[in-house]
């Protein structure tokens, strides 16, 4: 058994959006496509007391079956690593409890298991979790609030290229960042084994003041599809359906 490509969205942010539609829904959309969407919300390390946007950070995850977490600067790196590995598990662990379900013919998950096939359930998931095909694209706000911690995001990012390219499965990784004054998102690094180019990148861009995390999250949907979407669109195309499991 083994799942079909893992598809992740990491969104990096500090802030509510303000502008467009609501990305909680966009998320849930991209779920229903088989692409989760991971949120790293990025404080600054003398911020104190409950940020804001947790909720926003929390519902966004939510509903596109991913995790969330909420991190000072200091400690983004480990983070970043942590948090698309759990969402990896998650999503082999649905996989797995289907495929039980599906054998044993009634609503049963690897928790509800006896204790030895429940630990041999759940080495098939670290195995499988080594052995899968993973695509990360990963979106960051760089509004103004963000600016000066990008350098800790380049870095955050470096190291989880390092950090995912010890499995034995391949990766491929992606980096947008937005706001745009033109377009939506941004393209820094099409799809690529390596995160060694991410060096140098955040310097070219110019933070922005608002925050349209909703249209950045749908726009971001079709890099998966591997064609422009004006192109798509031409064609009249679904624009998601090659975006699945």
């Amino acid at each position: 058994m083994k799942p079909g490509r893992l598809k992740q969205i990491l969104l990096l942010t500090d802030g509510c959006s303000n502008h467009g539609e609501d990305p909680v829904v966009v998320a849930a959309l991209a779920r229903n496509q088989g692409i989760t969407v991971n949120v790293i919300g990025v404080l600054d390390d003398r911020q104190n007391g409950r940020p804001q946007g947790l909720e926003e950070v929390e519902s966004i995850a939510e509903a596109g079956g991913g995790v969330s977490q909420i991190v000072y600067q200091k400690s983004l790196s480990q983070t970043v690593q942590m948090v698309t590995r759990q969402a990896m598990t998650q999503t082999i662990q649905g996989v797995v409890n289907k495929e039980l379900q599906e054998i044993l013919g009634k609503k049963q998950t690897i928790e509800e298991l006896p204790p030895e096939q429940r630990g041999e359930v759940v080495e098939v998931v670290d195995e499988l979790g080594e052995s899968c095909d993973l695509e990360v694209l990963v979106l960051v706000d760089t509004s103004a609030s963000m600016h000066h911690k990008l350098p800790t995001v380049k870095d955050a990012l470096f190291d989880l290229s390092l950090s995912l390219n010890a499995r034995s499965g391949s990766n491929q990784f992606s980096v947008y960042a937005f706001p745009d004054p033109k377009k939506t998102i941004t393209k820094m690094v099409g799809w690529t084994p390596e995160l060694g180019e991410i060096h140098g990148i955040f310097s070219k861009l110019n933070s922005g003041g608002y925050t349209p995390t909703g249209p950045a999250l749908k726009e971001a949907l079709y890099a998966f599809a591997g064609k422009p979407l004006d192109e798509r669109l031409r064609n009249e195309e679904d624009p998601y359906e090659e975006t699945g499991f």
